[in-house]
């Protein structure tokens, strides 16, 4: 086993996002520059800013499986629980969304399965984590492990939609 992996968010489910960010960017100036009403322009924004969010912290999140512990790192910051002191590890699982939750003591991690190689991480993961901390239902999980791929058609459909109403928007269509 490796002493340190690297687990990462999917970039099947990048790649679409920061496409919509750009495209939403893109028509954001366009409607700036062609004087639209301040509420389109407004919405607009609105919807923006949870897309920037969601991007920047997608794009920064990394889960690090060391020797003795695991470490999530976040957007400016990181939280560390080591696997001995772990006392319990839970699965929460809603249709093909699964979050892991890793306690110890107060402290707790939640782990989702938008990261890529989401089952090889829950692999990794459980064979370094006592085994008396593990709930039966994270066993049953971890014998397979959904891997989740609405998140990008959703992704890829809200992509189609803004490059469609740009095109539109910069006189595609009469």
């Amino acid at each position: 086993m490796n002493t340190q992996q690297i687990f990462s968010i999917r970039r099947s489910f990048l790649f679409p996002l920061g496409l919509l960010l750009l495209l939403t960017g893109a028509l954001f100036v366009v409607c700036l520059v062609r004087g639209e009403p301040t509420a389109k322009i407004l919405i607009l924004g609105f919807f923006m800013l949870p897309v920037t969010v969601l991007f920047v912290e997608s794009t920064f999140r990394r889960t690090l499986l060391t020797g003795d512990g695991v470490v999530v790192f976040k957007l400016l910051r990181k939280k560390e629980l080591k696997y001995a002191e772990l006392t319990a590890v839970e699965t929460v699982k809603v249709r093909k969304r699964v979050f892991l939750t890793l306690c110890a003591g107060d402290d707790f991690l939640i782990i989702s399965n938008a990261y890529a190689n989401f089952p090889g991480l829950v692999q990794s993961l459980l064979a370094r984590v006592p085994a008396a901390a593990i709930s039966e239902e994270t066993r049953q999980m971890a014998a397979a492990p959904p891997v989740k791929s609405t998140d990008v058609i959703s992704c890829w459909l809200a992509v189609a939609l803004l490059a469609f109403i740009l095109y539109i928007q910069l006189g595609g269509l009469p």
